[in-house]
């Protein structure tokens, strides 16, 4: 009986060690987390090419905001970011090559996760903290079945699933890149600073260290239908909200549309965002052949014996 007894008490013991070193477990500062949100060049509609393909370094990573049971995904948990890397219904964008920029350029014992928590042809108060139902409710039945995937407010969502992320490590800043449905809203640069405030209260994040990187839309260039927003409302962004950088869609080549980048544009503006981020963390951005992919294995083969009288 007594050596039944001192099992128990061990178990015991071991519980409340183990309880007490998860509990003294902290975020781990090396691993450096993103939030990103908007409508549907951010959501990603661009079809990885052959060259985007092959096993994805692990050090990027995304936190599923929805359940994706084709690729076994279940909400709240960290995966290899693999594209789609937002809901099963998305292709790449410009968040896979932000991060796979991003591991590429940073020492090799800092990782990279993002969250992405976008909407097709959302205006910028969808994500509205209090009045996004609002706006919703004037929405076409599509849209509101992509809201109905994250549960309803898509920044109630943004916020839970950060919440979660910063049990592991620490958020870093935030990726936006939307407009075209508020393509002549002058008060949008205001917007979006409230929606900024709210996250930074609520996940008691410092504004100092959170910046926010926001996309140019489609440019005159490639005839995107509203590129003025880049140059008439975007531009004052950084005037309204500190600690804000405006990233360039000059180059970014399109789709045959007035509004999207096509997979060579996603992985331009991409890549800028990553620039811009590294520049803000004190790194340098080197251009690498297959950034955030692993090397192709070196093949085995033997080569041929030479045959006698060969030339």
């Amino acid at each position: 009986m007594k050596i039944k007894l001192n099992y128990v008490l061990a178990f015991i013991l071991l519980f409340i060690s183990v309880g007490s070193f998860a509990q003294d477990q902290k975020p781990d500062p090396k691993f450096y987390i993103y939030l990103c949100f908007g409508q549907s060049n951010m959501e990603a509609g661009a079809r990885p090419d052959p060259q985007d393909r092959g096993d994805l370094d692990p050090r990027f990573q995304m936190l599923a905001a929805v359940d994706n049971p084709r690729m076994n995904r279940k909400m709240g948990n960290w995966y290899v970011a693999n594209p789609p890397i937002n809901r099963p219904e998305n292709n790449m964008g410009p968040v896979d090559w932000f991060g796979r920029n991003m591991v590429a350029n940073l020492p090799k014992d800092v990782r990279v996760g993002v969250i992405n928590v976008s909407v097709a042809g959302a205006g910028i108060e969808l994500w509205d903290k209090n009045d996004w139902e609002k706006y919703l409710n004037t929405r076409e039945q599509w849209m509101r079945n992509i809201v109905n995937q994250y549960g309803g407010s898509p920044y109630a969502r943004l916020v839970e699933m950060a919440k979660i992320a910063q049990k592991d490590g620490v958020i870093k800043g935030v990726l936006l890149h939307q407009g075209e449905s508020n393509s002549t809203d002058t008060n949008w640069p205001v917007k979006v600073k409230a929606i900024y405030d709210d996250l930074m209260k609520d996940l008691n994040l410092d504004p100092k260290d959170v910046p926010l990187l926001a996309g140019e839309l489609k440019s005159a260039e490639e005839h995107g239908v509203c590129s003025a927003f880049n140059t008439n409302i975007l531009v004052h962004l950084p005037e309204v909200l500190p600690n804000s950088y405006v990233i360039s869609s000059k180059g970014c080549k399109g789709t045959p549309d007035q509004f999207h980048f096509n997979t060579t544009g996603m992985r331009e503006l991409g890549k800028r965002y990553a620039v811009q981020m590294l520049k803000l963390e004190g790194y340098e951005f080197k251009e690498v052949e297959r950034p955030g992919l692993l090397p192709i294995p070196a093949t085995n083969s033997v080569a041929p014996a030479a045959v006698p009288g060969a030339r």
